[in-house]
């Protein structure tokens, strides 16, 4: 087969599916919205199921909800009749999905759903189907074709359900207010969760680990102090600990220039004062912002009195994934 076909395939499949999703749009209306009515209401937790590939569609819906602010979880439904149907509480509110609405092991635990008496959300694409009846309310997901030449592989009636999926996932996130925050507090390991929570107090250098010098200390004392703490920087402070300067590898070299005497020349001499200072509570990424528009690359942390409790660099926000 010649790489054009291949293209021609490929191109194909999509167009199906492009199309599928397109007729979806009309049927986003008022039972849609009675869903997510229900949904939002849930005290409990939306269980999604399904059997086979619908099933891994359910599996990545349940997440997509858990991860926007729609408490939810996946039920596999031959393992609910053996057992797993003790998950489901009256608190819940059950979202099914069935291509065919005829699912076997779906229509084993209707009896059961019912009996809870809990909401029962069906995504289907036979509206005449015995899971579409029995649903408290029905989404009609149907296509007019697979993309599988066959008409056998579930292909384009995935996408729709995935996507269906999506919108209620997405419907519900704005009605609850869900912010980048909350995102991110589900997602703690993620870049996002580290750039929305993580703080300079998490990362910072303190106590010992400081290259904390007195204003009159001699030029070569910093440059000792700057090599054993590997920052980057001296920060010059007074007898209260309140930040007067700060003096870095640019610094340094704008000192060397000047053809100074490392011996003689004293901290107050050759610092940069005043300096840019991050507060305490401050978001890394913040912190990181700052640098980059300024253009450098270590910070002293200051408390709200402006006394030193810290310093990081470009290189602290670089191990804690913040960049």
């Amino acid at each position: 087969m010649s790489t054009d076909r291949f293209q021609h395939l490929g191109q194909a499949v999509l167009r199906i599916e492009a199309a599928a999703l397109e007729s979806l749009i009309p049927r986003v209306d008022a039972d849609f919205g009675r869903a997510c009515e229900y949904l939002l209401a849930t005290r409990g937790r939306i269980i999604v199921t399904g059997m086979g590939k619908s099933g891994h569609i359910g599996s990545k819906i349940a997440a997509t909800l858990a991860s926007t602010g729609s408490p939810a979880f996946f039920v596999h439904p031959a393992e609910a009749s053996h057992g797993d149907l003790g998950m489901i509480t009256a608190q819940d509110t059950v979202v099914a999905l069935s291509n065919s609405g005829e699912t076997d092991e779906l229509l084993i635990i209707l009896p059961l759903i019912k009996r809870l008496g809990v909401p029962l959300i069906a995504l289907t694409g036979n509206p005449q189907s015995a899971l579409a009846r029995a649903a408290t309310v029905h989404i009609d997901v149907s296509v007019a074709q697979e993309a599988c030449p066959l008409g056998l592989a579930p292909t384009a009636s995935t996408t729709a359900a995935l996507a269906m999926g999506d919108a209620l996932a997405i419907a519900l996130l704005e009605a609850r207010g869900f912010t980048a925050e909350d995102f991110a507090r589900s997602h703690p390991g993620g870049r996002l969760g580290r750039r929305l929570l993580l703080l300079i107090d998490d990362v910072m250098h303190t106590g010992e680990r400081l290259p904390q010098l007195s204003p009159d200390a001699p030029l070569r004392q910093v440059l000792v102090e700057m090599s054993r703490k590997g920052l980057g920087l001296a920060i010059a402070a007074d007898a209260d600990g309140r930040v007067l300067g700060v003096f870095t590898d640019g610094d340094l070299r704008r000192t060397l220039d000047r053809a100074l005497d490392v011996r003689s020349t004293t901290l107050a001499e050759v610092m940069t004062s005043p300096c840019r200072t991050a507060r305490t509570g401050m978001l890394a990424a913040e912190a990181l912002e700052m640098m980059e528009h300024h253009k450098i690359n270590a910070l002293p942390v200051v408390d709200a009195d402006g006394r030193l409790a810290g310093a990081l660099n470009m290189h602290d926000l670089l191990r804690a994934g913040v960049l």
